[in-house]
């Protein structure tokens, strides 16, 4: 789990665009036949997919910046899943007005794929492809026991141990202060999700995993397949839980290959 500090930057030299606060626009494409909204790991912020509109070109792509980082860093963050995609919900759909896709990795992938029931209980449309990566199947228990109510030297040692936060961050305790909130939030959210069962989504899944990946592995990512019905493929990728990073190139590739 991680946190990035930095702004969401300009990914060409286009006006980036605020749909909303919940939903940016880096690189405005009007002229994309699809919207990609895209979902954060724990603690990071929309500025994790700063690039990617270069990789998708076909696609307006469209980060999600949910409260409590980066530009938002002052306001409270969600700490339970109903809570959070009932809001989602009602921010996103506005911009369902043309095909769109969601992309979550790790609680981004939860998160997509709650908010994509949340659509459907409103009769809302539905994405037209779904894409969890890095997090096991809804129905799955978690491997681990919960973080969040661990002391702060605990909470962040394990934080340290799922990498893919910066080994400078741990040696500035005042930017620790900032962060530690949102990363407990996040945690409270992931550890407390129970699964609801309900009707298979009628979109199809596009899986992804990390080989190396012991939080969420290829066996817990391939069992999403029971909640569509309309067919799933697991791609599995060479890196850790944070291949998004490691196997950025490969990622890009795949995901171009889907979307297309």
């Amino acid at each position: 789990m991680t946190f990035q500090q930095s702004t969401l930057a300009r990914e060409t030299s286009s006006q980036p665009v605020q749909f909303n606060r919940w939903i940016t626009c880096p690189s405005p494409n009007p002229a994309a036949p699809l919207r990609l909204f895209c979902l954060p790991f724990a603690g990071g912020g929309a500025s994790v997919f700063r690039g990617w509109g270069q990789s998708l070109s076909s696609v307006e792509l469209c980060p999600i910046q949910l409260p409590g980082r980066e530009n938002r860093l002052s306001e409270p963050s969600f700490t339970t899943m109903g809570d959070l995609v009932e809001r989602l919900a009602e921010e996103i759909m506005p911009f369902t007005d043309k095909p769109f896709a969601l992309f979550g990795h790790s609680m981004g992938a939860l998160v997509s794929f709650e908010l994509t029931r949340a659509l459907r209980r409103r009769s809302a449309p539905l994405p037209t492809m779904l894409f969890l990566s890095a997090m096991r199947a809804a129905h799955l228990p978690l491997h681990r026991e919960p973080l969040h109510g661990l002391d702060d030297a605990a909470f962040l040692a394990a934080v340290k141990r799922f990498g893919g936060t910066p080994s400078d961050v741990f040696q500035h305790p005042e930017l620790i202060e900032l962060i530690l909130p949102t990363l407990r939030a996040d945690l409270r959210l992931c550890d407390g999700y129970r699964f609801e069962p309900d009707a298979p989504l009628d979109c199809p899944f596009i899986l992804y995993a990390g080989r190396q990946d012991g939080e969420a592995t290829p066996t817990d990512v391939e069992p999403w397949r029971q909640h569509t019905t309309r067919g799933a493929r697991l791609r599995i990728f060479p890196g850790d839980h944070f291949f998004l990073r490691s196997d950025r190139d490969l990622l890009m590739r795949a995901m171009a290959s889907a979307l297309a």
